[in-house]
């Protein structure tokens, strides 16, 4: 929370939430970056103070306007740089939603993101009604899978963007894309969702990207079909690495080697923050929804990460959290330079919310807690819930807590029945 507290940016029209500390070149008014509004909007929407969220995407959606020569945040524009990097943002606005309740707070904006999905309509759709992206567009360059230049249909913009119908009510283009992802991305030979080049042919690497489509739900089937994408979590040729999952798999002959002479940025299979909690999140949701895929994992998968990438968030013997690291060392690379310091690109008390302790806002009473089995007890406590304080805790002998023993919530301090989903 201090990190996020760190990017809360006063501006002329109103809050904003950087990513970097510094400015950047590239950026927006203000030094906004559209790359991670998904991030922060999910990450931001526990806060007990709306003002801040609510200041962050009306400053992106409406706040591109003078007040030297006129305009208000009503009547203003969206960002000029809102559509420089794909986005899952109208998706994670409905989930803020599903949290507080305030359905009138997103049918407000409502135009706004239709409009906005309209022009990537425009300007990124490929001939067989699926998206394409360039990796650097997708803030995710030099993949080896991607180009700068090139025109891949990637999982990436194609989840963000059948997750965003979803939630607008854009029901016969949601389920087109959806089972274009299914047809055109996934491949029998990987056993994974990939990208598909402009040859039409699926790049031969399996990447971290590949686990977004479960972040929205889109799979059809849940069955065992999906085990061994997810198993590759746990293979050391795959994507486990002493310091957490690797943006690619580690036994292909371009893994860190895609690009010489390192570039500033590097997705060939560094750990990164942003991969690594939405590919969390993704996890998340296939322990919530998918009851036959989840059954057939190992229990300890979301915590043998989560432990990890905990783990990572120090650098010189401090909490930090960069742009990327190392996967054997766990040395934040560029973490020496200012552009890189307290890097807001991620989620973590999301994940710790949703995941650790199995709270779901569209199932709130039905718990599915991942922290490990062999903790005796711990508490989530001041979680704010459509006007209600949510207190979750677990005490396995009732003698820590004395509520009780077991999984119990309490909802403004009375106990509530649940139901514990194992």
């Amino acid at each position: 929370w201090w990190t996020l507290r760190k990017h809360i940016k006063e501006t002329p029209v109103g809050y904003g939430m950087t990513e970097f500390l510094v400015d950047r070149s590239y950026a927006d008014k203000y030094n906004l970056i559209a790359c991670a509004i998904g991030h922060h909007i999910m990450e931001s929407r526990w806060l007990h103070d709306p003002k801040y969220l609510d200041g962050i995407v009306n400053t992106w959606l409406r706040g591109n306007f003078n007040p030297k020569t006129g305009g208000d945040s009503i009547n203003g524009g969206p960002m000029a740089k809102l559509d420089k990097f794909s986005s899952w943002m109208p998706y994670a606005m409905w989930q803020r939603v599903l949290v507080n309740g305030d359905t009138a707070w997103f049918e407000n904006y409502r135009k706004d993101l239709e409009s906005d999905m309209q022009r990537w309509e425009r300007d990124r759709n490929w001939k067989d009604g699926m998206f394409w992206q360039a990796d650097v567009k997708d803030g995710m360059e030099e993949q080896i899978s991607g180009g700068r230049k090139v025109r891949n249909r990637r999982p990436t913009i194609n989840s963000y963007m059948a997750g965003n119908y979803k939630v607008l009510g854009q029901t016969d283009r949601y389920e087109s894309l959806r089972n274009l992802i299914e047809q055109k991305l996934w491949d029998d030979s990987l056993a994974f969702f990939g990208t598909l080049t402009e040859k039409d042919s699926i790049a031969q690497v399996r990447e971290l990207i590949g686990y977004l489509p479960w972040y929205f739900r889109l799979p059809a089937d849940d069955s065992a079909k999906y085990k061994n994408a997810w198993l590759q979590l746990l293979d050391e040729s795959g994507f486990d690495a002493p310091a957490g999952m690797t943006t690619a798999e580690r036994r292909h002959p371009l893994f860190r080697k895609a690009y010489k002479g390192r570039p500033t940025c590097e997705w060939d299979g560094a750990v990164w923050p942003f991969a690594t909690s939405q590919t969390l999140t993704a996890l998340i949701q296939v322990q919530n929804y998918y009851p036959n895929l989840s059954a057939v994992l190992p229990k300890e998968l979301f915590w043998h990460h989560f432990k990890k990438y905990t783990e990572s968030m120090h650098f010189h013997g401090r909490p930090y959290v960069g742009e990327y690291l190392d996967e054997k060392t766990g040395y934040w690379l560029w973490g020496e330079q200012e552009r890189s310091r307290y890097y807001n690109h991620s989620t973590y008390n999301d994940l710790v919310i949703t995941g650790l302790c199995g709270f779901n806002p569209e199932q709130p009473t039905v718990l599915t807690p991942l922290a490990p089995e062999n903790w005796d007890y711990w508490c989530l406590d001041g979680l704010l819930y459509h006007g209600h304080t949510i207190t979750i805790l677990f005490d396995r002998y009732g003698t820590h807590y004395h509520q009780g023993k077991g999984l119990m919530m309490l909802v403004d301090g009375h106990p509530t029945d649940i139901t514990h989903r194992l």
